[in-house]
């Protein structure tokens, strides 16, 4: 499998799991050192810790995803051990009539063990929606 294959197939379980709301599998997709930018979010999240937390307090709230499609998928190799990946997305969310569009970056990092990690997540309103 080449290196870009493996950031896809690492960034696929990263959507699945979301879309699935597998809290504990999408969590494992991201380092413990991840950082996250969102658009929804008022500051950046400094930790996957952090972000958790946070996505609790939501499903508090009754927050709950019931689905994601991702599309326009590309992976830019910027070293051997780190990727890259932009996408857009169109999530379904529970009590929500229209799917939110979005466009996200996830940088990949290879780690010492082989499996590919989020490290930083940035989502945006996609301005075509």
């Amino acid at each position: 499998m080449t290196t870009q294959e493996q950031v896809l197939e690492a960034a696929g379980h990263l959507v699945d799991a979301f879309g699935s709301h597998d809290v504990p599998s999408y969590f494992a997709s991201f380092a413990a050192d991840a950082t996250f930018v969102f658009h929804s979010w008022p500051a950046p999240i400094e930790s996957r810790a952090d972000y958790e937390a946070i996505w609790h307090a939501w499903e508090g709230d009754g927050f709950r995803v019931e689905g994601c499609v991702s599309s326009d998928q590309r992976v830019q190799l910027l070293t051997e051990d780190v990727a890259v990946f932009t996408h857009s997305v169109s999530t379904s969310l529970a009590g929500e009539a229209e799917p939110q569009r979005e466009r996200e970056t996830i940088v990949f990092r290879r780690e010492t063990s082989g499996r590919w990690l989020g490290v930083h997540e940035h989502l945006s309103v996609d301005p075509t929606d």
